[in-house]
């Protein structure tokens, strides 16, 4: 009887604060009130779903281009005094894309974080990265990635922390999943984290995070220079030259959720 409850009680938090970077800002899906919706969003409502009506309270502290001790200085104190039931902690991808990091080094301070919040909070569900062997400028860091992914989950066993594995969702392989600037997820991309977010924690989704995309026809190769050529001027310049001046795309931005508010 007791192995019944514990499962019917699968995935039923009453509340949840998401921490993290843009991943977790939702930047590249786009709201219409100009906000940002993205995964993090999307899982709420599934969360809240499984909750009476209004009762389900939701934070989102994640602000774009933060680093990871910005993330443990700013938002882990603040999730730790909100104390929900379920944390989400995504955290390093912007430190390990920076030229002479150390994934190891990275990895010991995200460790930091988690016995921190996990001392504090009910859940805390940890992400590793995303298989980046098609992104153009990030494939060539694809190893250091996977090393800091590696530690995530060692990371996670330690402290019994659900796993939300980017890396093994190949349905983000597909171009389409990521908006044009090719460093965030497209709408369709959130949606598919968020889905998959909700399998980990033992919820029913509406449909199949890992589902084929259609079929479409193949692309030239001409096609393929001429964007990516398009995409270099628009999108790569303008991050790299942020990069060179210590400019983030955060500056000046604040969490969009600061509270445990329903939704």
């Amino acid at each position: 009887m007791a192995d019944d409850s514990r499962e019917e009680n699968k995935g039923a938090f009453e509340s949840y604060a998401a921490i993290g970077d843009s991943f977790t800002e939702g930047v590249g899906d786009p709201g219409l009130d100009g906000t940002y919706v993205g995964w993090a969003d999307r899982l709420a409502v599934l969360l809240a779903d499984r909750m009476p009506e209004h009762t389900f309270r939701y934070a989102n502290l994640a602000v774009r281009g933060r680093l990871l001790d910005q993330i443990v200085e700013e938002q882990v104190p603040r999730a730790r005094q909100l104390a929900p039931d379920l944390v989400t902690f995504c955290a390093g991808g912007n430190d390990i894309i920076r030229p002479g990091t150390d994934p190891d080094d990275v990895a010991e301070r995200f460790e930091r974080a988690v016995a921190d919040l996990a001392g504090s909070v009910g859940t805390v569900m940890v992400t590793t990265g995303f298989d980046t062997r098609g992104v153009p400028v990030l494939r060539h860091l694809r190893g250091k990635i996977a090393t800091y992914t590696a530690h995530v989950r060692a990371i996670a066993d330690r402290y019994d922390c659900p796993v939300l594995d980017l890396w093994s969702l190949r349905s983000v392989q597909d171009r389409r999943a990521w908006d044009a600037d090719r460093l965030h997820l497209s709408p369709e991309g959130h949606t598919r984290v968020a889905l998959r977010a909700a399998q980990v924690l033992g919820l029913d989704v509406p449909a199949d995070p890992d589902q084929p995309w259609p079929p479409q026809p193949p692309r030239g190769v001409l096609d393929v220079r001429r964007d990516d050529v398009q995409w270099a001027r628009d999108h790569l310049v303008p991050w790299i030259g942020r990069r060179l001046r210590g400019e983030s795309s955060g500056d000046h931005v604040a969490a969009k959720r600061p509270d445990l508010l329903p939704l």
